[in-house]
């Protein structure tokens, strides 16, 4: 039987296409982007080439894009780079409550640094509270860091709002846009962003690689200290192959976006109709319009997510409970916590994201599964049971 893929917000598999432009700089094409030779120029104009395609596809100017290994890197670069860059102005710092590790983890690491960060709560639906938002800024706030799409629930945070609000109060805007490019189109002056962070295994390029744009006005310090690549702001011998890859994979994710966006939103509206309809006892997570158009998040109540997961991959079907980076943790996800849920509704989610290459007949596939194997561990569950006796309810 082959493999059901539905886990594209943890990784997208490497577009054909896409590796076939990488792979001369892989072989013949394998000089150091640095060295003034020939093949070390040829790899310094395919890095160019792919910054100018990058910098396209967000409406920014070719020399605000900076090539990193991934969005954690990026996002590390963004609150660390911008916090010690901007000290003398202030130490204050907001996120919301639902931000990936990536920013938590860098905001709470700043916090025994002596800076001060706030966490704004977020709606039964995962959208920020744009009045706490507001609030929360002060003479000291340097910079407001919220993420352009969740990557549990999927919901699309207000973006160009946020924006408004820091440009009026003179204050850096950062978002983690991880989940949004490739799969939302974005123009960061419309939409007033300073600062945002992707990575290229997003949206069918090459693991490893990522792209931090920062407005040129921005005052931010490097995080990785060396050479005098990347304009002195990211230090080491550039990974041309996989920066050649992520430009060959943002310009062909754009130019198919509306088939894709349309195809993708249909396979999504049809997993979450067919399961409101074939099985009772759920809970649809996130936004249901503003999200995503290959993410659905639904609880499944009276069972627990890790054993759906684990009975699903005996079907060959790759799903998540919650995002990959804290796949190894029993302790039910933070973003629905964060929107109100309970610890038992939470523990039942099943995180499913479509991609390019998933049918209608995988969808069908993935629902009779769901359909058996809830079914059966309902029947298992002593929760359930006393739920159906009228003792428990969630």
């Amino acid at each position: 039987m082959s493999i059901r893929y539905f886990d594209h917000a943890a990784t997208t598999k490497l577009d054909s296409e896409v590796l076939e432009k990488m792979m001369p700089y892989l072989t013949e094409e394998y000089g150091n982007a640095s060295s003034i030779y020939k093949i070390g120029s040829s790899a310094r104009c395919a890095v160019e080439d792919a910054r100018e395609k990058i910098a396209t596809a967000i409406n920014a100017k070719v020399d605000e894009i900076y090539f990193t290994a991934g969005g954690s890197e990026s996002d590390n670069t963004a609150l660390r780079g911008v916090a010690y860059a901007n000290r003398e102005k202030g130490n204050h710092i907001i996120t919301s409550k639902i931000e990936h590790p990536a920013i938590l983890n860098t905001c709470r690491a700043l916090e025994k640094e002596g800076f001060e960060v706030t966490y704004i709560n977020v709606d039964s639906d995962g959208i920020v509270d744009l009045d706490e938002l507001r609030s929360a800024i002060k003479d000291t706030t340097i910079l407001i860091s919220i993420m352009f799409a969740n990557n549990e629930i999927g919901t699309i945070e207000p973006i160009c709002e946020i924006g408004k609000i820091a440009r009026e109060h003179n204050v850096y805007f950062h978002t983690d846009a991880v989940q949004a490019v490739g799969n939302l189109k974005i123009d960061v002056e419309e939409l007033n962003i300073d600062l945002l962070s992707m990575s290229s295994h997003k949206f069918y390029g090459p693991k490893g690689v990522g792209a931090l744009y920062v407005r040129r006005s921005v005052k931010f310090n490097s995080l990785i200290y060396g050479g005098h690549q990347e304009r002195n702001k990211r230090a080491g011998t550039e990974n041309v192959a996989g920066i050649v890859g992520m430009g060959a994979a943002i310009e062909k994710a754009y130019k198919n976006f509306d088939k894709t966006y349309t195809y993708l939103l249909k396979l999504r509206e049809h997993y979450i109709n067919e399961v409101e309809k074939k099985i009772p006892y759920i809970k649809i997570n996130g936004h249901r319009k503003m999200r995503l158009p290959g993410n659905a998040n639904i609880s499944f109540k009276y069972i627990e997510g890790e054993a759906l997961l684990l009975n699903l991959d005996l079907k060959d079907i790759c799903a998540s409970s919650g995002s990959a980076c804290t796949s190894g943790s029993l302790d039910p996800s933070h973003v629905l916590l964060a929107l109100g849920m309970s610890h038992e509704v939470a523990h039942g989610s099943l995180r499913i994201t479509f991609g390019v290459d998933n049918t209608m007949e995988d969808v069908d596939y993935l629902v009779d599964s769901l359909c058996e194997i809830v079914n059966r561990l309902r029947n298992m569950s002593p929760i359930y049971e006393e739920f159906l006796n009228g003792k428990y309810s969630m």
